[in-house]
């Protein structure tokens, strides 16, 4: 079966759907591919948290133009979105110096210091007793990362000039022919999102790009005593990961103290953190490890280390409902891959674990390139 559309998006994650809707914006027609039946990858397997304040630089405005999407388009599609802000937590002098000079360097109130008591307010009176303060990063957003792309594919698939093939794989395209397993699709342009599995289409673009897998161990835990916690908490191994806090000289002195004291976090490449679905579960994690192909199995000490890590920030056990392992595109030589794999084929993979974050920016900047 063939047709005639504007546009052919491969993938139908966030990178993928954000494409589509950019399109869509444009009043071109889309036609979506996914090989799956529905999204699985790391756009479900994610924190569910855009975080806007801690970016700087390029992915600080794309972070912007993305939060400014995920408002108008999850009102849209009806799903839940909150402008919930992010809490940074800081439990030594290093940490809270990192976020003191994080907000002397920003508007006023976009990155607003807390004291321990103004901490505990959100994270409960059992809290880790070593809190010496924080900040309310108030630009970043909440959304439930088990909802969203499905709740952004199902808005889009109603738009007039949408059409979803799902369940089919992408084989190729050449002279404005999209080769599926389940027919030929004619467009002038096609738009890959595949995050990881660049490699399996384009494996001299990934190669080109540095691009392999980050594997992270996730879980999902009930919430104690049933606290409602509001933003995502970030703590200070974010602080080492997140650019606008990283890019400080504060930093510095954070990370060798983070290496003489938290060593067992530094060797899983942590960064600890979580947010609260609605249903009040909290997504906790992760750890980071890197290679071409991804081993499927997850250590338990490292599962562990980060369980214990959470439990003793909120001052209680943790009880484990899920464990998975999430994958996504990594590459130190970008932040996100925009290249021509081929005469009228685009490929776009965020490579920096940031997809939720920006994804939506990106795409908008993608399609004012084909003007």
């Amino acid at each position: 079966m063939s047709t005639d559309t504007d546009l052919v998006v491969i993938g139908a994650g966030i990178a993928g759907l954000a494409h589509a809707i950019a399109a869509h914006e444009r009043g071109l027609r889309v036609t979506i591919v996914e090989r799956d039946t529905r999204a699985v990858g790391a756009s479900v397997r994610n924190f569910g948290h855009a975080c806007v304040t801690a970016q700087s630089g390029e992915l600080y405005d794309l972070a912007q133009v993305a939060r400014g999407k995920w408002l108008r388009y999850g009102a849209a599609a009806g799903m839940f979105v909150r402008e919930a802000g992010g809490l940074a937590v800081a439990r030594s002098a290093a940490e809270a110096a990192v976020l003191e000079e994080l907000s002397a360097g920003r508007e006023p109130g976009q990155v607003a210091l807390l004291t321990p008591a103004q901490v505990r307010e959100h994270l409960g009176d059992a809290a880790d007793p070593s809190i010496v303060g924080g900040a309310f990063l108030r630009d970043d957003l909440r959304v439930d990362p088990r909802e969203a792309v499905g709740a952004l594919a199902a808005w889009l698939a109603a738009q007039p000039g949408v059409e979803f093939r799902w369940g089919t794989g992408f084989l190729g395209a050449e002279g404005g022919v999209v080769r599926t397993t389940r027919g030929e699709i004619r467009a002038p342009r096609t738009i890959v999102c595949v995050g990881h599995d660049l490699d399996h289409l384009f494996p001299e673009l990934a190669a080109a790009g540095r691009v392999e897998r980050c594997g992270l161990q996730m879980a999902l835990v009930e919430a104690p005593d049933g606290i409602r916690i509001a933003p995502a908490v970030l703590t200070g191994t974010s602080m080492l990961r997140y650019p606008a806090f990283a890019e400080t000289a504060a930093a510095r002195a954070l990370r060798a103290e983070m290496a003489a004291t938290r060593p067992e976090l530094v060797d899983i490449d942590a960064n600890v953190m979580f947010t609260q679905r609605p249903d009040g579960t909290l997504i906790v994690g992760d750890s980071h490890r890197y290679a071409a192909t991804m081993d499927p199995f997850t250590e338990e000490s490292t599962s562990r280390t980060l369980l214990d890590e959470i439990g003793r920030i909120l001052g209680a056990a943790l009880r484990v409902r899920q464990r998975w392992q999430g994958v996504y595109a990594s590459s130190a030589q970008q932040p996100y891959l925009v290249a021509e794999a081929a005469p009228g084929v685009t490929a776009v993979s965020i490579t920096s674990g940031v997809g939720m974050t920006i994804s939506l920016g990106v795409a908008q900047k993608t399609l004012a390139s084909f003007d």
